[in-house]
């Protein structure tokens, strides 16, 4: 891996260095040619991955358990995307065993209580302006309660099933308007909050964290719209390098333990065959037609972030749906929410331009910020700590009077906007 990445003295490569990858370029010839049975069935390419895998390293690393066997029985799996209505629209996202696409919908039909046009940020700018005490507090509490069920209910369905044997039980607006009730607008909640009472056999919440992951979302002149996002878990996955490819390190994505210190089991805890879970949450959002039924598709979001990717496509979809802006000002807006986390309370992003992270003479950091202030007035723990979310989002929008597409993409990573003059 090594030799890929730097030079052969060790040193890092040049900026604008053209790296040729030639190994992974003959990965995507085989599965050009043969499918996915190129990759995982028994072969150059996935013998090549277990023999890394089982590597020792001179005795310096403890070798995998994967075998040829385990790759040949993986099989991809199509599943129902996660759809709930928001005002005007439909939002869909991500099912599990990804836990974005229900938190995402919880969040939002939560906050669906609120009349959230009236807390849009003020002093607008391309970076999406200064949000408001009360939206911002709002949005938090909100994820608080999304994240409380997120922990103990969500995880691989094919083990573990959510109350009610689907998501309507955890999104349907009776449900989320009991959590609204459970928010204050004069002070904040004490966290951890306890997750819904649905009903399902007891389980105890866990909390992990993701990283290594990667976001893009386009539409094409025929009308298809992607949003995807891929991880390998850490910044270089497990550090396994073969065919000119990272392998994962998604293990760390079940809870470490697989119950708490009570016995009670953890619904994301380690089974064979079970696939973890994740916080990704690639969005999709149609206007709804008079009858209510799907209409044309308005907006796609997502983001990397870890276990963040929750609060970060959660403030892009009220920025753009209920705040009016525009996909630029949407992603760039300061990163803002919480995670249900005692130690960490809520996050304000202390990396954006429009947020004062400086620490005063006897304060905390974020002291002279009128954001922070304010939300600490309302007994908030907040976390200015710099955020790296890697938002994107494209919106169905009207310029010069035609329909076109227009895009965003978040100055906290290394994402542009590429398109031409198309209009659909």
């Amino acid at each position: 891996m090594a030799g890929y990445f730097l030079n052969a003295d060790g040193t890092p490569r040049a900026v604008n260095t053209v790296i040729k990858n030639p190994a992974l370029a003959n990965v995507f010839s085989s599965v050009a040619s043969g499918g996915a049975d190129a990759f995982y069935k028994n072969g150059p390419i996935a013998q090549a991955i277990v023999n890394k895998i089982q590597a020792t390293y001179g005795g310096t690393a403890t070798p995998g358990l994967t075998t040829l066997a385990d790759l040949e029985s993986y099989a991809a799996k199509k599943r129902t995307a996660v759809c709930t209505t928001y005002r005007e629209y439909e939002i869909c996202g991500m099912p599990p065993p990804s836990s974005g696409g229900i938190a995402v919908a919880q969040i939002m039909g939560i906050v669906e209580n609120y009349e959230m046009s009236r807390y849009a940020p003020s002093n607008m700018d391309k970076n999406g302006g200064r949000p408001s005490v009360l939206g911002t507090h709002l949005m938090a509490e909100a994820g608080n309660l999304a994240y409380a069920d997120r922990n103990k209910y969500v995880a691989d369905t094919d083990f573990i099933g959510l109350p009610g044997g689907s998501w309507e039980s955890m999104l349907n607006k009776p449900y989320l308007r009991k959590r609204a009730d459970l928010i204050s607008t004069v002070g904040s909640m004490t966290l951890p909050v306890l997750p819904g009472d649905l009903g399902a056999v007891p389980l105890a919440p866990s909390i992990i964290d993701e990283h290594g992951t990667t976001h893009l979302s386009l539409t094409d002149k025929y009308g298809n719209v992607v949003s995807m996002t891929t991880t390998i878990e850490a910044g270089l996955g497990s550090y396994h390098f073969t065919n000119g490819f990272l392998l994962n390190n998604q293990l760390t994505d079940f809870n470490p333990a697989p119950a708490d210190a009570g016995g009670v089991p953890i619904a994301n805890r380690v089974q064979p065959g079970k696939r973890p879970r994740s916080s990704m949450a690639p969005t999709l959002v149609f206007k709804r037609n008079a009858d209510g039924s799907r209409g044309d598709f308005y907006m796609t979001t997502g983001s990397p972030g870890g276990a963040s990717i929750i609060q970060y496509v959660a403030k892009t979809l009220v920025g753009v749906l209920d705040w009016k802006m525009d996909a630029q000002q949407a992603v760039s807006m300061i990163d803002f929410g919480g995670s249900n986390s005692a130690a960490s309370g809520m996050m304000v992003g202390g990396e954006h331009p429009n947020v004062d992270a400086t620490k005063p003479a006897g304060g905390l950091a974020g002291d002279n910020d009128p954001l922070v202030k304010g939300l600490r007035g309302l007994g908030h723990v907040v976390n200015v700590t710099a955020q790296s979310s890697g938002l994107s989002a494209i919106i169905r929008t009207t310029v010069g009077g035609s329909t076109a597409l227009v895009g965003g993409a978040d100055p906290r990573r290394e994402g542009v906007v590429l398109g031409d003059t198309f209009k659909p």
